[in-house]
Order: structure tokens, then C-alpha cells, then sequence
């Protein structure tokens, strides 16, 4: 069986959407290192429309600068959402948001390296909800950007420490798993 893995960039007060501000200050070689362990672990990336839509057009531009662009251009992408019917970037699948759950959970059950995913919005909280997210990485940045956005939706969920790592820019990548219920 195949696990997700959600790899989230967040500041110290929570703030998961304007990376763009934030989070550039603080990329290095040992985060690249992070970066391409997670990402060439995967065979298949996950997201929502909004991060896919995102980074189709950031990534197509870079393909052919280094392996990290080129491998999010080449590797299988499956997109939740209910307005998408097809996709232009590479081989991309639409999972419509109707029925989503069972259809995520039939792709973990298909042989193969993890599906990762970037970002904790929707899709990832309704994996965490439904059993389906097994390792969720937040990179805690040393900043404070203004205001938080993980959790603004009234989300929550429990989770439990697997292991804590600091690279050398300051940034904590702290790996979770879903707890069991109480």
C-alpha cells in the first residue's frame, strides 16, 4: 500500500499562503536535500485545484533547469475538484470532489511509491479526516508573517510526533502521523 505524504511550508504563526513573502529567504542546499528526498520518494503527486492550477504554471516554465523542475513536470498528478474536467500539465488525472475519498483511497491500494502532496488546504484535511494521510511534514519557518491561515477554517485534527528535524537555515521540519482515536 502506497502512503501520502502532505509536505506543508508554514511561519511560526501559522501562515501556509503567502510563501511567495516568506519562505524564499530561507531555502539552502540541506532544505533541497529535504525537498528531493520527499519528492523522488513519490511517484504520484495529489493536490487541489488551486495548488495544481498554481503550479502548473510555475513549473512548466523551469522544465529542463534542474531535476527537482523536471521531475514535477514528469511525475503522475491526480487533481481533486469539482470544476476541473481535465488537465494540460504532463499527465494529470481529475478526481472529481464527488467521490473523492473512495477514489483516493483506491489509488493508495495501486502499487507504487508515495503520493505526495503540497499544501494543507481542503484535499489534505479531508484525507486527515477520512484516515487516508499517513505523514504530514510542516516546515516551520522562523518568521512571523502577519497571520495564520492553517487552521483559520476551524479545522481540527490530532496527530502524533514521528520525528523533528532542523536544517541549517533555521527551518524545523516537524513529520507527523494521524493519531488514533481516542
Amino acid at each position: 500500500m502506497r502512503k501520502i505524504v502532505n509536505s506543508t511550508y508554514l511561519s511560526l504563526d501559522g501562515d501556509i499562503e503567502k510563501l511567495d513573502q516568506w519562505s524564499f529567504a530561507y531555502w539552502s542546499d540541506d532544505l533541497e536535500r529535504y525537498a528531493n528526498k520527499l519528492l523522488f520518494a513519490a511517484d504520484a503527486l495529489l493536490m487541489g485545484r488551486e495548488t495544481y492550477e498554481n503550479f502548473a504554471s510555475a513549473w512548466t516554465v523551469r522544465a529542463g533547469t534542474d531535476a527537482f523542475a523536471d521531475r514535477m513536470n514528469a511525475i503522475e498528478k491526480y487533481v481533486v475538484s469539482s470544476t476541473l474536467t481535465g488537465g494540460a500539465w504532463g499527465d494529470t488525472t481529475v478526481i472529481p470532489r464527488e467521490g473523492a475519498v473512495e477514489a483516493i483511497a483506491a489509488l493508495k491500494e495501486r502499487p507504487g511509491g508515495d503520493v505526495l502532496m503540497y499544501g494543507f488546504g481542503p484535499v489534505a484535511k479531508t484525507l486527515l479526516a477520512h484516515g487516508l494521510l499517513d505523514e504530514v511534514h510542516f516546515w516551520v519557518h522562523p518568521v512571523l508573517a502577519g497571520g495564520g491561515s492553517l487552521a483559520a477554517d476551524g479545522f481540527q485534527g490530532r496527530l502524533r510526533h514521528v520525528r523533528t528535524e532542523t536544517l541549517d537555515t533555521g527551518v524545523v521540519v516537524l513529520t507527523y502521523a494521524p493519531a488514533s482515536p481516542e
